[in-house]
């Protein structure tokens, strides 16, 4: 059986969610996993989609970075997957692990992908500590302290802290931050 699965790192990527989608139909997937998570976060959906898969069937994914975060990471789920008699494949790469040759490419290709990624974030880096320097690069603004009023005042009508924060779209320990800065200050 084929087995799909799709993920984005945000809610924001519906079209590629929905690409993925569509790329993985057209090859036959009989059954299709999909989330919208940080391939940092947990990923449930691909928890169950290696905990689903029996000897013979195939993985399918669009893209080796939808799959895993690194080369280590792609080895562990291909070991678990392995052990299962489950191959994997890579549409993006023509890549089939149920043969030898695909196994190969896709440890060179890997290890590739993981050096271009750990290349950007580094020239990411760079920019941001330039941009710092140059005083273009100020960070978010901060979305708590600029309701300051609306949360002393809030405090004041007696609502609780996690009252306040549900109103105003913060966190509760954004409140009680402001609330003890207040308190300093007085």
């Amino acid at each position: 059986m084929l087995i799909g699965y799709a993920r984005t790192s945000t809610t924001d990527q519906i079209a590629g969610l929905e690409a993925q989608e569509r790329d993985l139909l057209a090859q036959g997937c009989e059954r299709l996993w999909k989330e919208q998570t940080s391939a940092l976060g947990p990923r449930n959906a691909l928890e169950e989609v290696i905990a689903f898969a029996r000897a013979g069937d195939s993985l399918v994914v669009t893209k080796i970075c939808r799959l895993a975060r690194s080369v280590a990471d792609l080895v562990a789920i291909i070991d678990r997957l392995e052990k299962k008699g489950v191959s994997l494949r890579i549409l993006s790469m023509g890549i089939d692990t149920a043969t030898p040759t695909g196994r190969l490419m896709l440890n060179l290709l890997a290890s590739i992908s993981q050096f271009e990624r750990e290349v950007m974030l580094e020239r990411q880096r760079e920019g941001v500590a330039k941009a710092k320097l140059e005083g273009k690069y100020k960070g978010r603004k901060p979305t708590a302290r600029a309701k300051s009023d609306q949360i002393l005042e809030l405090d004041r009508q007696g609502l609780s802290r996690e009252r306040i924060a549900t109103q105003l779209g913060i966190g509760v320990a954004s409140v009680y931050r402001v609330l003890k800065a207040a308190r300093v200050a007085a």
